[in-house]
C-alpha cells in the first residue's frame, strides 16, 4: 500500500477532531442539532486552519441517517458514500480552475435537481475568490434563493476579494490561526499513533514555524521524520531539516550589534551561511526575537504572549536591560523592510550585509530613531570619559609657528556676579535639564562674549546645531538659568571645531572661578 502523508491520513472525520476552531465547531452542531441549517456559508481563514475538512464533515452530518450529538456517525451508508467521494449529493468545485460563467452555470442548472439519497446536495466551492466577476453574478441568484434542499459552502483565504453581494447572502465563520500550544498536542498526540520518538522541544519548534497552520505542522513534521528515518527527531535535527538557525545565535548577534561589532556581525553570518540556513527565514526569526525584547522591554506581564521556554524567558530579560526601546524598535523596523526586500532579490546575504551595518552604524540613516540612537552613542561615550576630536578638522601640531605665535584672548578683569553664579552652579544646572540637552550642557564650556553676556561655547555639528537651529532649545536654558540666577541671563552660543580652537580663542570661566574659590 502507498504511503500517505500525515496531513491526509490524520484528516479529522467528525467535529470532535478538529482543533482549534470550537467557536465555529459548537455553532455549527448546535444548528444541525435544532435543524436551523443555513442556506449558504462562508469559511475564511489562512490555509491548513480546518475550512474544507469542517466543510466536508458538516456535509456528511447534514445528511447522516444517524447523527449523535450534532456529528456524523461514520457508519451509515451516505457517510461511507461521502467519505469516499462516491457519493452525488456533495459536489466539490475548486474555483482556481473552474472560475469561468459556464462552469457556474452548469451548477445552477443541477440546482434543479433534488438529491438521489439523503436530504441535502452540498456544493462546497474551494478558494471562491478565484472566480470571475461573470461567474459570481451567474451565483448571485442561485446563492440568494436556492432549493429548500440546496445548501453553498464557499471557503476562501482572501475574503476581501469577493464581492460585497455575495458577501451578504452568507453566514461568515472566520477560522482563528490555531495556537502553537493546540498544534504541540495535536502533533505529539499523533506521534504516539505512529509510535514515533520526536523530543518535546523539536514539536514546539515545528508548531511555531507552521504559523498556526495544523496543515502546515504535519507537513514539516512529516518532513523532518522523513528525513531522519528511523531516528529520533531531534530540536537540532528539526533545525538542520527545516533551515532554521537556533535562537542562541540570535543572542550572540544582538550583543555583536550593540557593541557595533560589524566583522562579528558578518562572521555570524558567514556561519550561518556555510550551515546552509535559509537566509529569508533567518531574518523572519530575527525580527520575531527583537518583538520579544521590545514586549518584554514594554512589560513585566508578557509572558502569556511570548512562546519561548522558561530558560529563553530568563536570557530574554537580561537581553532586554541591554538596549533601551527606541533602539529595540529601530532594529525592528530595518529588518522588517528587509524581509520585504529580499522575497525578489538575488543577492540576499549582500542585503543582510547592509542592514547588519546599518544597525550597527545608525550614523548611515538620517531618520529619527537612528538620530536618537546616534545620541545615545555620544552619551555612553561622555559618560565614559571618551572623547574623539572631529576627522575634518586635524589639529595643529604642538610647537608649530602658527600656534605659538597665536595670541592667547585676554583675561576678562571682572565677571558679572550673576554668570559666576551660574559657573559656580553648572554641574547642578546641567543635572536638571532634560536629555538632549543635558548632554550638550554636561559637554559645554562656558566664557564671557561681549557685552558680558555669558558664551556657552559647544562641538560644532549636532550640538551647535540643537541650539542655533532651533531658538526655541536656547529660550529653555535661558529659563532654566533664570531660575537659578533668579534673574534673566542672556547666552550667546558658539561652536567650535575641537578643543585646541577653544583654548585659542575663549577663556575658561569655570577655571577662573575655580582659582578664586581656592584663594579665598
Amino acid at each position: 500500500m502507498s504511503y500517505t502523508a500525515l496531513y491526509r491520513k490524520f484528516r479529522p472525520d467528525n467535529f470532535s477532531d478538529v482543533k482549534g476552531q470550537d467557536h465555529i465547531v459548537t455553532t455549527l452542531k448546535n444548528q444541525i442539532k435544532a435543524n436551523r441549517i443555513g442556506h449558504a456559508y462562508l469559511f475564511t481563514g489562512t490555509r491548513g486552519t480546518g475550512k474544507t475538512t469542517v466543510a466536508k464533515i458538516f456535509a456528511r452530518a447534514v445528511n447522516c441517517e444517524n447523527p449523535a450529538d450534532g456529528n456524523p456517525c461514520g457508519e451509515c451508508r451516505t457517510c461511507r458514500a461521502i467519505s469516499s467521494g462516491n457519493s452525488m449529493n456533495v459536489i466539490e468545485i475548486d474555483a482556481a480552475s473552474n472560475n469561468g460563467v459556464d462552469n457556474i452555470r452548469e451548477i445552477v442548472d443541477e440546482v434543479s435537481y433534488s438529491p438521489t439519497e439523503g436530504k441535502y446536495k452540498v456544493y462546497i466551492i474551494d478558494e471562491v475568490h478565484m472566480l470571475s466577476i461573470g461567474a459570481f453574478n451567474a451565483l448571485l441568484k442561485t446563492l440568494e434563493e436556492p432549493p429548500s434542499y440546496v445548501i453553498f459552502i464557499l471557503a476562501t483565504t482572501e475574503v476581501h476579494k469577493i464581492p460585497i453581494t455575495i458577501l451578504s447572502r452568507c453566514q461568515r465563520y472566520d477560522f482563528k490561526r490555531i495556537g502553537i500550544e493546540t498544534i504541540t498536542d495535536r502533533l505529539r498526540e499523533l506521534m504516539e499513533q505512529e509510535k514515533a520518538e520526536v523530543e518535546e522541544k523539536a514539536l514546539r519548534y515545528i508548531a511555531k514555524a507552521a504559523d498556526g497552520s495544523l496543515r502546515d505542522a504535519l507537513s514539516l513534521l512529516d518532513q523532518c521524520i522523513a528525513f531522519h528515518l528511523g531516528e529520533k527527531l531531534t530540536y537540532d535535527l528539526a533545525l538542520d531539516v527545516l533551515g532554521a538557525v537556533d535562537t542562541g545565535v540570535f543572542s550572540r548577534l544582538l550583543r555583536c550589534v550593540l557593541e557595533r561589532d560589524v566583522p562579528g556581525c558578518v562572521a555570524l553570518l558567514e556561519d550561518i551561511v556555510m550551515q546552509g540556513r535559509e537566509l529569508s527565514q533567518f531574518v523572519t526569526d530575527f525580527t520575531w526575537y527583537l518583538r520579544n525584547l521590545m514586549l518584554i522591554k514594554s512589560s513585566d506581564l508578557v509572558e502569556d504572549v511570548i512562546d519561548v521556554s522558561s530558560d529563553n524567558l530568563v536570557r530574554l530579560k537580561e537581553e532586554a536591560q541591554l538596549a533601551d526601546m527606541d533602539t529595540i524598535m529601530r532594529y525592528i523596523r530595518i529588518f522588517s523592510e528587509l524581509s520585504g526586500q529580499l522575497r525578489y532579490a538575488s543577492q540576499k546575504r549582500i542585503l543582510i550585509e547592509i542592514a547588519l551595518i546599518k544597525l550597527c552604524k545608525p550614523a548611515m540613516e538620517t531618520t529619527q530613531d537612528a538620530i536618537l540612537d546616534r545620541i545615545r552613542e555620544v552619551e555612553d561615550k561622555l559618560e565614559k570619559g571618551v572623547m574623539t576630536v572631529p576627522a575634518n578638522s586635524p589639529p595643529q601640531p604642538e610647537g608649530s609657528a602658527a600656534a605659538s605665535q597665536k595670541p592667547r584672548p585676554p583675561i576678562p578683569k571682572a565677571v558679572p556676579d550673576d554668570i559666576r553664579q551660574i559657573v559656580a552652579k553648572w554641574p547642578s544646572i546641567a543635572g536638571n535639564a532634560d536629555n538632549p540637552m543635558k548632554m550638550y550642557l554636561k559637554s559645554a564650556r562656558l566664557s564671557l562674549g561681549g557685552e558680558n553676556r555669558l558664551l556657552m561655547v559647544v562641538e560644532d555639528g549636532i550640538a551647535s546645531d540643537y541650539f542655533l537651529k532651533h531658538p526655541e532649545n536656547t529660550e529653555q536654558l535661558e529659563r532654566l538659568l533664570a531660575d537659578f540666577a533668579g534673574k534673566e541671563v542672556s547666552v550667546t552660543v558658539q561652536p567650535v571645531r575641537n578643543e585646541r580652537e577653544f583654548e585659542q580663542n575663549y577663556v575658561d570661566l569655570s577655571q577662573i572661578i575655580h582659582m578664586e574659590i581656592e584663594e579665598e
